[in-house]
Order: structure tokens, then sequence, then C-alpha cells
């Protein structure tokens, strides 16, 4: 609380140059690693953390050494760990202790998960940037960053320091400064526009837009399957079939195959790395211990990523299962705009709904939950809604009235190692929780 308050009467341009600071003090420290190795940035609103853990499995496939700092873990070659942090982009001394520490494990390339909210503090800055990478814009954080453009701008500086970056010789070779864009979204052209030697659009609807020449290339996917087994799609001279399940994650799959491919991986290497992924931690993980229904956990916190999610387990649903979804959103004034449209979603898409915490922060849970609750009776839903504010007992009261053929889809935390209520950092393991939860219920059957 005194921390957002000093941030409140503190003019930006201050704490903007604070920041700066320290990002310099840090990459001198460690003596800027980050020229050292090829460093992939991954910006946008969804996707970024699967797009990341996809890539550095093909590139583990091509037999490189990869280190990956993202939401979901840090990755050092064979050493990796979940993210114990509450934040997406590590701060910059620890970004920059962990680049150092890659370096030193003799990885040579590094895959950084690049967050709107590290670009405003600089965390970015002083890592030299050899490809950089967009996913999609939807709305988010918009509060944040004081409206939807300042968003998009600060997401843009990725791009802007790849522009504005030196290039690198490793192994006697210059290093290519490369940009990759999501063409089916509306605002690629604007990162897109940024310089660099060498420009990969990619696209899941025919939408290529870019010139197929020597600097600018574009590749589409086709033959696209989305079924409750998986997902494939051809891209050039490879299929790929994979486990993961959701139209999002072919998007995320081609972004990957197209940036390692930026990087001299062929796509039949993308795609035999693909195949073998059985699920992403967090992202539409399913439980499986014996119940006879269906439980699954994700990190879905956006409206866009909402509807991607209810998108996929709607093909998953029995026709005489009901949908039981839970979930809360941030308080702390993050996004208060979104609350009601993850009512609308989920009233379009579950049958039971139960609203609870979600990291409140200092904001009450009920006030919450009551803002969304306004977007689920626009809807004029039918099912039943509850509101049990603390987290573990809504997980509970949801598996303990899940039947035959029903889906329990918990949104919001995924692999999240924390729970923040007020100004206290809550351990949380949701998959622990879970587990143990549904053990319990089976060993009462007994």
């Amino acid at each position: 609380m005194v921390k957002r308050s000093i941030k409140k009467i503190t003019p930006g341009f201050i704490l903007s140059a604070y920041h700066l600071s320290l990002a310099y003090i840090a990459a001198l420290w460690y003596r800027f690693p980050s020229e050292a190795m090829v460093v992939v940035g991954v910006t946008g609103t969804k996707g970024k953390s699967s797009v990341v853990f996809m890539l550095a499995k093909i590139l583990e496939e091509a037999g490189i050494k990869v280190g990956v700092s993202s939401s979901l873990m840090f990755k050092i070659n064979e050493n990796e760990w979940l993210n114990p942090y509450h934040m997406t982009m590590a701060g910059r001394f620890k970004l920059q202790q962990f680049l150092y520490q890659a370096k030193n494990a003799g990885c040579t390339h590094v895959i950084i998960e690049t967050t709107s909210e590290g670009i405003k503090q600089h965390r970015h800055r002083f890592i030299n940037f050899d490809v950089a990478v967009f996913t999609n814009l939807t709305p988010e954080h918009i509060e944040a960053h004081g409206g939807f453009e300042n968003y998009k701008r600060a997401k843009g500086k990725l791009f802007e320091a790849l522009a504005n970056a030196s290039h690198k010789s490793l192994g006697g070779k210059s290093i290519e400064k490369i940009s990759v864009g999501n063409t089916d979204d509306e605002h690629a052209a604007y990162f897109l526009s940024f310089p660099a030697d060498k420009t990969y659009g990619f696209s899941v609807q025919g939408k290529c837009a870019l010139p197929p020449s020597g600097n600018h290339i574009c590749v589409s996917a086709s033959a696209i399957i989305v079924s409750p087994e998986g997902v494939s799609f051809d891209v050039e001279n490879a299929k790929v079939q994979m486990h993961l399940l959701g139209q999002f994650n072919v998007e995320n799959a081609l972004c990957a195959a197209v940036t390692a491919k930026s990087l001299g991986v062929d796509f039949s290497v993308s795609a035999a790395a693909l195949a073998k992924i059985e699920e992403i931690p967090g992202r539409m993980k399913f439980i499986r211990e014996g119940q006879k229904f269906t439980t699954i956990i994700d990190f879905a916190h956006t409206p866009s990523s909402f509807e991607g999610v209810f998108a996929a387990t709607r093909k998953l649903k029995d026709p005489h299962g009901r949908l039981i979804a839970v979930f809360g959103s941030a308080g702390g004034g993050r996004d208060v705009w979104k609350r009601p449209e993850l009512g609308k979603i989920a009233a379009r898409n579950a049958d039971h709904i139960i609203l609870t915490a979600d990291d409140p922060y200092e904001e009450d849970i009920e006030e919450i939950c009551a803002a969304i609750r306004k977007g689920i009776d626009a809807e004029s839903f039918q099912g039943k809604v509850e509101i049990i504010s603390n987290r573990q007992e809504a997980i509970k009261s949801a598996l303990g009235m899940a039947r035959w053929n029903d889906i329990v889809l918990l949104l919001g935390k995924g692999t999240e190692q924390t729970l923040m209520i007020g100004n206290e950092s809550i351990p949380w393991n949701e998959e622990g929780l879970v587990i143990e939860e549904i053990r319990n219920m089976l060993y009462d059957q007994r």
C-alpha cells in the first residue's frame, strides 16, 4: 500500500528515470550478457507464454541450447523451474542475472516473454534483442497505461528497441534483426512497420499481407483441423499434428514455427517438436486423478482468452453434462472494464458459475464479483451463480457438485505461485490443491 501511494505522488518522468537507471545498472553489473546470445522477445496480449514454450521446444529439437523467461517458468538448458514472481517479466536485476546465468551455461538462444508493463518500467532496456515477435493485440491493462493506444505503443517499444539495436557478431557471423507478426491482427502493420533486416508474417486466415520478397516473407497455415483430440494444420512442406486443444493453439504453434524458421529451423523440425508436446503448464491443464468428471485449469483472465478457452471447452462438453466455471478478476483497479465482459462470456457458455478471488489485492472481493455479475445478468443467464470469496472453498464446492460428464473449468491462476489478498502474498498451487481435493473425494467414496 505504501509503495503504491509513493508511486501515485511521484511524477511519471522521475519514476521512468528511476526504472531506466536500474535497468542500466543491472546490465552493467552483469556485463551486458545479452550481447553473447541470440535474444528473442515475444509480446502481445494473449498466447505469449505458449509461443515461448513451443518455440523453446522447437529450438531444442534442432539441437540448440535455450534459455526461457516467461510467466510459466524459467529455463536454462535442462534446468527449469516455475516462475515464483507475481509478474510475467522479471525485474531488471533478476532478468539480467538470468541472462548472465544462461550465457554461462552455454545457451546460444534466449526467449523472453515481454510485457507492456515490463516495457513501461524499462525492463527490456539494455537487452539487445535480435527477434521481436507480435502475437495479437486486444484491450488489457487499459487503466495502467491510460488508454488502448498507450498500451499498443508500449508493446511497440520492443520493435523500436529491435530497430535501434546494434548488430551482434556471434561465431564470426553477423546476426540479422528480424520481426515476426500475426497478419490476421488489425494492428500487425504498426508492429511490422519498424525497420528490420527481415520481416516474417504468419496467418491462419489467409491474410498474408506482406510481399513475398527476399526481406518480407509471409506464411499461411492450411488444412486446419480443430477437434476434441487436438489440432492439426499444414505449413509449407510440413504437417503439424498436436495433442493441444483449441483454435488459439493453431495460431500459437504457427507463430512459434515461423519464428523458428526465421532462425533457420525447418518446418519439419517444428512439426516433430510440436507433436511431442502433451500440454503447456497452466494452459488447458487437465487434472486426471480417476474422477468421473473433467477438470481443467487455465490462466485465462482476459475477454479474448476467455472466448478461446470456452470455445475449446465446448467441443469437449457432453450434451448431458454441465460446464461449471470458477473465476474472478484482479483487483487493485486493474482492468475494471473487463469484469462485466468476463461475466457475459461465461454466461453464454457455462451452466453454473462460481465467482471467487483472483488476486483482489486491497479491493473487496464481493464488489469485484458484483461487477462480474452485472455482465452475467445482462445475458439473462438461466443457470445458477454463486459468490464464494475464498478461492479454495470455491474450488472445493465446484469439485464437490461435479457429476459424471460434467466439466469443471478453473480460470485465472494457472501456474501462478501466489494469491494476492490485501498486501499479503499467499502461497498458491492450484493444481496441487485440485489434486488433493479430488483424491480426498475419491478416498471418501471408498
